[in-house]
């Protein structure tokens, strides 16, 4: 979330002091090497009661580290809980009972906040938000030894791996899955909860060594791989919990047992349909009996049980209940000394069959009154306090619970057709692959310089300009020194990992590439500001895109008011072979009738070259009119209405148009020539881009095969007033993937490193499969006149007027809003910014460095 919009890290400060000023190695060689360690002994302390847990603070306070494990229950528990955390010293080893110790464990908060004390854990991702979910306790100054094997390049990097290789202990990590809840522990969990954290301080040990001696290898002794491990760790301490809030209940679940357990049915159109509706409903009624009973979902009911009831359609409740254990039992779903059906189904098993039998209930009705019998005192559940607080925001203070799924399944009451075309919408255009790879960039001192997708890492690979040095996921280290780092221009974004998740919402099923600048207005950036950025393109849902799309829309028609610059070209003129764009502040009588809208006059070709024998006679003469206008008064020919169908395309929307059906051979050789042309010599003057957002469908592909869709609605409906469903439906590819679409992929999720030939003169950049300089260069001779181009021009050339560079970077600033008051985004990655201002530094032979850009030679 960007800082002015989200919580901040109550210890952001002190954690930051620590990436490059960890605790110093000397602490590390004061643990006792793992195989000199005496073998772990009998006696352990137990802590819970008040008293002893205070004492614990007290001696912990004493000590420069200490080891930390957690143990965690979540099959009986809607969020899930710690149910023990085992602390252990150099000379003790403690299990606490969080427990009974719940309201107390605030009295380890400054124990685990201190700077002077670190924290050792393995694998720590989940535990520090555990920690803070549960007891509100923040870790600060942290070890993390999974961070020291992956700069190590450690074959596995699993804490079970590291005891036998350094304490020649073996355990058993089906432990993990045994309920912690029980009390007291059996013999096999207490020692199984004690070996966590026991050998941590000396796996510290040995990896910290290991840390030291391969930095003093390394020429001259300038990597710090140490360095590099504290800093890792302590990035992870910067997490912040947050609670996952899915509207509507379950469509998260339904989308994935849709995708997961109904693949092999082979079930028709119609009873695909049924099935998916109760797969629907069946999740969303689990959902809200876990957060009622503080159940797990796979407790109450499991997802291949929900699969078989949606198939099989069971009549009454021996029905129900025999698929439910049937289906359990052979997928071995739960524990075996559990009964199936879950009691909750038992006691509203009623609940269920209503579900099934009335196939035209309401989810709004259904739900609703659900809810209010809940909440009445005489019903059968009544839900917590809490609970109640999480069911409310979900669904009671919204009009219409189920009216917009975050998970894409939209409007579950809606048609079969307008269901059936968002589906085939989100087939066509949503990624057909994983955006992120987060795959990793080093420098040669070990420091992480961003993350990337596996084609960047085999671009240096084979052109040995780097190593490789992790295998899952896969990293690289670079044989040449970079330009400048991410940190060091204040770019933390392009150095954390990202999700392949919508940020609006989290759905996970399908995503779109969005851009929160719209292209119109970012084609026209000076190249050192716009060249491979990645900040502002996001991963949206449909859902969550058209709102974002609808928002940017109407804040470009505030733009264009402000500026006083129409977001369309008013009118062009024929000139010979070109078109002219006129001066908007001519009279009428100085332009002497000429001169016509290019969206009016491709409308007005379309339908004569049609229909024209067809229409009455005076609508005929008008539309003829308007094509005369553009050629100056004189009388047109068939061919001149021919040419007037092309007038403002760009050669990437003439070839789709040469590829659609129908399309008249008299037009090829027009188009090829116009192709041509354009390729050789400037064929528009004054000519803009188009608007990035616009509801048109664009053909170029990203690299994942994707097709780009930023500003597409799946209704396929134009937004802007300005231009009607009439005319709208005639605009072929409004896009401007001839400019961006390539060069802003995601694919490559942030930073592309190139060392321009030179090995010691590389720099930072975001993606180097294709750049803007390249495009920059023949903007004007490809782009279309159709879309907003012309107005993004205007705007940005008055903003550089005005205020420099500056003034462009307050605009972006301006889109951001617009962007995260619209979407009210929850999953967007660390270091995202609203005041982001992407600065930074070129190499020396860098082409986007602004004094090696050389200016446009005249035309």
């Amino acid at each position: 979330m960007p800082r002015s919009s989200r919580k901040m890290h109550p210890f952001e400060e002190e954690i930051t002091s620590l990436l490059d000023n960890p605790t110093k190695y000397s602490v590390f060689c004061n643990f006792t090497p793992s195989r000199q360690s005496p073998e772990m002994s009998t006696s352990y302390n137990w802590v819970n009661t008040e008293a002893q847990l205070e004492n614990l603070a007290r001696l912990l306070g004493e000590e420069k580290a200490f080891g930390v494990d957690t143990e965690q229950h979540s099959f009986r528990s809607f969020l899930g809980y710690t149910a023990l955390v085992q602390i252990s010293t150099q000379k003790e080893d403690y299990l606490i009972d969080t427990i009974a110790l719940h309201d107390a464990m605030g009295i380890l908060r400054p124990v685990f906040a201190s700077l002077s004390i670190c924290k050792i854990f393995h694998g720590a991702d989940n535990d520090v938000l555990w920690l803070q979910r549960d007891f509100h306790i923040y870790v600060v100054n942290m070890f993390d030894t999974a961070k020291a094997c992956e700069v190590l390049s450690k074959p596995q990097k699993s804490l079970a791996y590291l005891l036998e290789l350094y304490c020649g202990v073996t355990t058993d990590k089906t432990m993990q899955r045994e309920d912690w809840r029980i009390r007291p522990l059996t013999a096999e969990m207490i020692e199984y909860a004690r070996c966590d954290a026991h050998y941590l301080l000396s796996i510290a040990n040995c990896l910290a060594s290991e840390l030291h001696s391969k930095g003093c290898d390394s020429p001259d002794g300038k990597i710090n791989f140490f360095l590099e491990a504290s800093r890792r760790s302590n990035m992870v301490c910067m997490q912040l919990y947050t609670k996952e809030i899915e509207c509507p209940p379950g469509a998260s679940s339904a989308a994935s047992i849709l995708s997961r357990n109904l693949q092999t049915h082979g079930l028709d159109s119609k009873k695909s349909s049924e099935v998916k509706d109760l797969v629907r409903k069946f999740c969303a009624w689990r959902d809200l009996m876990a957060r009622m009973h503080d159940e797990s979902l796979r407790y109450i009911l499991s997802d291949q049980a929900i699969a078989a009831l949606a198939v099989s359609v069971p009549k009454g409740p021996t029905e129900i209940c025999a698929v439910i254990a049937e289906t359990e039992l052979s997928a071995s779903t739960v524990n075996p000394s559990l009964t199936s059906p879950s009691p909750i189904v038992g006691a509203h098993i009623e609940e269920l069959c209503y579900l099934i039998e009335d196939t035209t209930v309401s989810m709004d009705n259904l739900f609703t009154s659900l809810l209010g019998k809940y909440k009445d005192p005489s019903g059968l559940c009544r839900l917590s306090v809490y609970n109640y607080n999480l069911v409310s925001q979900l669904s009671l203070k919204q009009t219409n619970i189920f009216a917009f799924a975050s998970s894409g399944e939209k409007l579950l009451r809606a048609p079969h057709k307008q269901k059936a075309s968002r589906e085939s919408f989100i087939k066509k255009f949503s990624c057909k692959s994983p955006v992120y790879h987060n795959c990793r960039i080093y420098a040669s001192d070990g420091r992480l310089l961003c993350y990337c997708d596996r084609k960047k890492l085999e671009w240096y690979v084979q052109r040995d300009l780097a190593k490789l040095v992790e295998d899952n996921p896969p990293g690289i280290m670079l044989l040449f020194e970079p330009k400048g780092r991410p940190e060091d221009e204040d770019n933390e974004f392009y150095i954390q990992s990202k999700k392949n998740i919508c940020v609006g919402c989290g759905e996970k099923s399908h995503y779109i590439r969005y851009r929160i600048i719209p292209s119109c207005y970012r084609m026209h950036f000076p190249e050192h500001l716009k060249s491979h950025r990645s900040h502002d393109i996001v991963l949206l849902c449909v859902d969550c895109h058209e709102i974002a799309h609808s928002a940017a829309e109407k804040y470009k028609r505030q733009l264009a008011q402000e500026f006083g610059i129409p977001l369309f070209v008013q009118k062009i003129v024929n000139s010979g072979d070109t078109s002219l764009i006129t001066d908007a502040s001519l009279s009428e009588d100085k332009l002497n009738g000429t001169g016509v809208s290019p969206l009016l006059l491709r409308t007005a070709a379309m339908a004569l070259l049609r229909h024209g024998s067809n229409m009455p006679l005076k609508r005929r003469e008008e539309l003829m009119q308007i094509v005369k206008s553009y050629y100056g008064g004189r009388d047109v020919t068939p061919e001149d209405l021919e040419r007037a169908l092309l007038v403002g395309m760009s050669p990437h929307e003439l070839r789709r148009l040469e590829k659609k059906k129908g399309y008249p051979q008299s037009f090829r050789a027009q188009t090829q020539n116009i192709i041509r042309n354009t390729n050789n010599k400037t064929i528009l003057e004054d000519i803009g881009h188009d608007s990035e957002n616009n509801h048109a469908l664009p053909e170029q592909d990203s690299d994942d095969g994707q097709q780009d869709t930023d500003g597409i609605g799946y209704d396929g409906q134009e937004e802007d007033s300005s231009v009607s469903q009439g005319s709208a439906s005639l605009l072929v590819g409004m896009d401007d993937s001839t400019s961006d679409s390539k060069m802003e992929t995601l694919g490559t999720d942030d930073m592309q490193l190139s060392s321009n030939g030179t090995h010691g003169n590389g720099h930072l950049d975001e993606d180097s499969t294709t750049t803007d300089s390249s495009i920059s260069k023949h903007a004007e001779k490809k782009i279309s006149l159709l879309g907003h181009g012309h107005h993004g021009k205007q705007v940005v050339e008055l903003l550089l007027a005005k205020g420099g560079e500056e003034a462009v970077n307050q605009f972006c600033q301006r889109w951001r809003h617009v962007f995260v008051e619209a979407v009210h985004p929850r999953y967007l990655p660390s270091g995202w910014n609203i005041n982001h201002s992407g600065r930074r530094d070129f190499g020396d032979f860098s082409v986007y460095k602004p004094s090696n850009q050389e200016p446009q030679p005249a035309e």
